[in-house]
């Protein structure tokens, strides 16, 4: 028999969802079958399988420990363990000698991309989240197997600062929770808890925290205004069309059509663009890229919606790619507990040095 003692990051889950994180090999008819016949338990009693966790819950596994080795699959265990899997290929001689003996390739991965990434600038953390400020040219997720992103340097992070335990990962990871493109710089909210990854991505989900954007953009936009338009996304090309009115055709059958708004406010003007903040009312694909191309504002430096000549113009002056920055998040007057700290918080993030260099 073995004993589980959930932790505070592992809290505020389905039972169901936790067992099959821990138990990542096997079937959810296995899993209800042992809640059943009572051969897995919640603090002693009869469970569904549907009841959250709280910390310093106890879930008893009444397994063989080979059946519980063989559903777990991977595990990550303690700093300088590995499971069983590694160790056999270390026996057998197949770990590179540059690789960190007895750490699993996951951890190498986190490790690798805290200190490829390096330092950077965190806007606020507390014991739920963390806000950083994301340069150009560095993912917040994947695009593919070998990439570093955002989302790995955060599970370093945290690592490195012993704030995380490699077992805990097991069950829970902490996680980027709003993304940019990989040449947008600017704020990234992210949860270091169960609790805080929920809170951030209820409050993304249904908009009532306020997202704002820095940019420069061709011409001279002259008033502030909503922008309310369709838009249609092409996976193929990974491009979004805009549309004033809604269409009553696409081109495929399964392409949504959905509504976006844009609010902007023009900053400052300069020789032959505008310095302007966009407030996100929607957060679709491109928005803001594609919503002031197609009102004949394309955005400085932007290579699939902008302008070639007028890029190419302030290549010299050191604008190698899209001039977007998520500038400011705001959040609701009333947190609920435990994010109280949070109310009416305006978190902030330094706009890059060309910026400052465009408007001298």
């Amino acid at each position: 028999m073995k004993e589980i003692r959930i932790r505070s990051n592992e809290a505020g889950q389905r039972l169901d969802k936790f067992l099959h994180k821990y138990l990542k090999e096997a079937g959810s008819g296995f899993l209800f079958k042992m809640m059943r016949k009572k051969n897995i338990t919640l603090n002693g009693k009869k469970c569904e399988g549907k009841e959250k966790l709280a910390e310093g819950d106890c879930i008893q596994l009444f397994l063989a420990d080979e059946t519980i080795e063989k559903f777990r699959g991977q595990v990550l265990g303690s700093e300088g363990q590995s499971d069983k899997k590694d160790e056999v290929k270390r026996s057998a001689g197949s770990a590179s000698p540059s690789k960190e003996k007895g750490t699993p390739d996951i951890l190498r991965e986190y490790k690798n991309a805290f200190h490829k990434i390096g330092n950077l600038e965190i806007i606020y953390e507390d014991r739920h989240i963390l806000a950083v400020n994301k340069p150009a040219g560095i993912l917040t997720q994947k695009a593919n197997p070998g990439d570093y992103s955002l989302n790995e340097w955060l599970v370093g992070y945290l690592l490195a600062r012993k704030e995380i335990s490699p077992e805990e990962l097991n069950t829970f990871r902490p996680s980027v929770c709003n993304r940019l493109d990989r040449n947008t710089s600017g704020l990234v909210l992210c949860g270091k808890s169960l609790a805080g990854t929920q809170m951030l991505s209820g409050l993304l989900r249904d908009r009532s925290v306020h997202k704002y954007y820095r940019l420069f953009v061709k011409g001279r936009l002259e008033e502030e205004k909503l922008l309310q338009s369709w838009l249609i996304k092409d996976k193929k090309t990974n491009q979004v069309m805009i549309f004033n009115t809604k269409p009553q055709s696409r081109i495929d059958k399964k392409q949504k059509v959905e509504e976006i708004k844009t609010g902007i406010r023009p900053l400052a003007w300069l020789e032959d663009c505008t310095y302007v903040e966009a407030e996100l009312f929607t957060g679709k694909t491109h928005q803001i890229r594609a919503h002031l191309a197609s009102i004949g504002h394309p955005l400085l430096g932007d290579a699939k919606y902008g302008d070639p000549s007028f890029n190419r113009k302030y290549a010299g002056r050191g604008v190698k790619s899209q001039l977007l920055h998520a500038y400011r998040v705001e959040f609701p007057e009333k947190m609920a507990t435990p994010f109280e700290v949070l109310s009416g918080k305006i978190l902030t993030a330094k706009e890059p040095e060309i910026f400052r260099r465009l408007q001298d």
